[in-house]
This record gives C-alpha cells, structure tokens and sequence, in this order.
C-alpha cells in the first residue's frame, strides 16, 4: 500500500507564491512518475504538472512558466513550486503516484487564491 502526504498548501495572495510537496511512503515499487492534480469546485480535476521516474517533466499549457515541478527520488518526494499564483489558481491540488501495477492519490491540500 503507498501512502501520500501533501503538505505547503494555504492562502495567498495574488501574485505570490507558494512551494507544495508530496511524500510517499509504503510499498513503492517501479514508480513510472509523479504528478499534481487540481480540481477547481463545479470542475473536474485536471493535470498540472508531472514528472518521469527518469525526470521528463510535463505541464499544463496555461501553467507553463509560473508553476515548477521537481522530485526528490532519494526521498521519494515530489515538490510543485507555484508562483505569480492568480485567484484561478484556487483548488484542492492532489498528489499523484503511477507505478507499474497502481495509480494512487494523496487527500489533498486546499490551495486559496485570494486578496
């Protein structure tokens, strides 16, 4: 069983920044990637960044350039650095796990856009 932890999420105002991460623990094995998701209230959850065991990123085209993702492997931690945040940023951001036999979701950390 993997276990995510999400942590760094909160309130900020427009234009500032804010640093996520992503711990995972447990029965980790052949991990393909790690990613962020967000899901906006009324709207379905969408990709915002991943990143490849072998450190490929990708990112949503409306983000690129204000939203940075990188990944600790030692620790098995995957880092979302956030900045120039806008009120449509506001979401429950959710931490993402494939490996070869599972996808699995961390519970979610509220990330509120807001002056």
């Amino acid at each position: 069983q993997v276990q995510l932890v999400e942590s760094g999420g909160g309130l900020v105002q427009p234009g500032g920044s804010l640093r996520l991460a992503c711990a995972a623990s447990g029965s980790i094995f052949s991990i393909l990637g790690m990613g962020w998701y967000r899901q906006a209230p009324g709207k379905q959850r969408e990709l915002v960044a991943s990143i490849t065991n072998g450190g490929r990123t990708n990112y949503a085209d409306s983000l690129k350039g204000r939203f940075t993702i990188s990944r600790d492997n030692a620790k098995n931690t995957v880092y979302l650095q956030m900045n120039s945040l806008k009120p449509e940023d506001t979401a429950v951001y959710y931490c993402n796990l494939r490996t070869v036999s599972s996808n699995n979701w961390g519970q979610g950390t509220q990330v509120t856009v807001s002056s």
